[in-house]
């Protein structure tokens, strides 16, 4: 298989010089082209699910630190160690799972089952291996974290949890691919409800296991563990069991002869996999490292950050969901040949997006208080002090809501051409070239604090923004009004 840069790239130029379609080439037209309100609705159809399911994953976070926070500091001190280990590594191994989802779509834009069936199997090899590789790493978490200098009983509880959630690591990145191949063939509903399912199984584990309600043990930051493991069981088993008994996804038989290779799909997998994955991790840690520089400024700058944070990532489940859709939609179009509805699921996607961005931000600039004000006690001495603080942040966060959104989504759309590695370049450059330094400069060589450090990640976000969509539309294979004008 071609390198997907050099995919859309040839797409592109023929499309652009000659309207002939040939073998492996995308099509200038298609048979019955769905309108715009079509593939507006069809976005809206594939993304509201997945954007809810992405909503639900978090509230299974929010609930565990609520909860741990509630049993005790040390529990929750220690969650907040272990949480993020275990999130960064399964967040690596996630890109492999989500490198499913654009080659699943575009062979079901082909018609190709057979394709379709071999990506999700290779996906969840994948899977399997990276889960046997970290596992070990996770194991040993306690020692990590000793040589890292944090306290012993603390690091004693985080090693406690990190030995029961280990084992969920597997079962999380198998229902990663699951949900790839659902979304690949358009049947996202079961994505949430099963993430809904989730959500409420661990509040009740965690309810129960953690304080030691109805009987059961009181196990603390163990009880969570295994709340953890037992949602992430759950979701997979209900995932799975609807892939083998739903008529549609059922004609895939995905688990068919499960133990053979696929040499081809597997190279496919890791081949995208790994940019996407680097790609994740970029950016996640240049936020990780932007709390840290807001602990520099003090423990009233790391909590007004800590919320205007937790707001935005609250927004940024919409253009996360939707950019899921938008590698589908434009997966699928390219498989068929489609170019025209290729560029109108791009621009459906890109406007729904932008169009969230703008109320998100109209809230967070006009009530920035009364949100902030929803995570504090007010009662307390420095909640005052944590507001005042935190309303410039929001005030900017309004403003990147828009870049985010169009980061996020430009992202996908050039998954969907199967185009990771340089859009990985970009974002190392875009994050850590420009982002992370800028954000360095104004808020300490400039002395501007707290709003310094998040303009200058709102700047990375930007120029993420603005080069990913620049690229898709360099890639982008021209529907046919521009190919009419370009020929004539």
């Amino acid at each position: 298989m071609a390198p997907s840069s050099e995919i859309g790239h040839s797409a592109a130029m023929t499309l652009t010089v000659d309207s002939k379609p040939s073998g492996g080439e995308l099509r200038s037209e298609t048979a019955a082209p769905m309108g715009r309100i079509g593939h507006l609705r069809a976005t809206l159809a594939l993304g509201v699910p997945l954007v809810g399911s992405q909503i639900g994953l978090m509230l299974i976070n929010t609930t565990d630190t609520i909860m741990l926070g509630w049993y005790s500091v040390e529990a929750l001190a220690a969650s907040v160690l272990a949480t993020p280990f275990f999130f960064v590594v399964m967040i690596f191994g996630s890109g492999f799972s989500q490198a499913v989802l654009p080659i699943a779509a575009q062979a079901e834009g082909k018609g190709d089952t057979r394709g379709v069936r071999r990506a999700v199997r290779m996906g969840l090899w994948v899977a399997i291996a990276y889960s046997a590789l970290v596992m070990p790493l996770l194991w040993y978490a306690e020692a990590i974290l000793l040589a890292l200098g944090q306290e012993a009983d603390v690091a004693a509880l985080a090693g406690d949890y990190m030995r029961i959630a280990q084992w969920a690591m597997l079962p999380a990145l198998a229902a990663q691919g699951l949900r790839a191949f659902l979304s690949a063939v358009e049947r996202p509903r079961i994505i949430f409800w099963s993430t809904v399912a989730g959500a409420l199984l661990n509040g009740f584990l965690n309810w129960l296991l953690i304080f030691g309600n109805w009987g059961a043990p009181e196990m603390g930051v163990r009880g969570a563990a295994i709340a953890s493991l037992g949602t992430t069981a759950l979701t997979f088993a209900v995932l799975a069991a609807h892939v083998v008994t739903d008529r549609k996804a059922a004609e895939y038989e995905i688990f068919a002869r499960f133990w053979r290779p696929d040499w081809p799909d597997l190279r496919d997998v890791l081949r995208m996999g790994v940019p996407i994955s680097i790609t994740i991790l970029a950016e996640v840690m240049l936020f990780v490292f932007t709390s840290v520089m807001m602990g520099w400024l003090g423990v009233v700058a790391l909590a007004a950050h800590g919320i205007a944070m937790q707001l935005s990532s609250i927004a940024f489940m919409v253009p996360l969901g939707m950019s899921q859709a938008a590698t589908v939609r434009i997966g699928r179009a390219f498989g068929r040949g489609d170019a025209l509805g290729l560029n109108r699921a791009a621009v459906s996607a890109m406007g729904i997006c932008l169009a969230f961005a703008t109320m998100s931000g109209l809230v967070f600039w006009t009530l920035p208080a009364p949100l902030i004000s929803l995570f504090l006690d007010n009662t307390e001495a420095k909640a005052a002090d944590v507001i005042a603080y935190a309303v410039p942040l929001l005030v900017i966060a309004g403003v990147f809501q828009l870049f985010d959104n169009a980061q996020a989504v430009g992202t996908g759309l050039l998954r969907g051409l199967k185009d990771t590695r340089v859009p990985m370049l970009l974002a190392i450059l875009c994050y850590w070239g420009i982002g992370f330094p800028l954000a360095y400069v104004l808020g300490f060589v400039f002395d501007l604090g707290g709003a310094g450090v998040w303009t200058g990640l709102a700047g990375g976000l930007a120029f993420a923004a603005v080069s990913m969509n620049l690229r898709f539309l360099m890639l982008r294979p021209k529907p046919p009004e521009q190919t009419a004008v370009t020929s004539s």
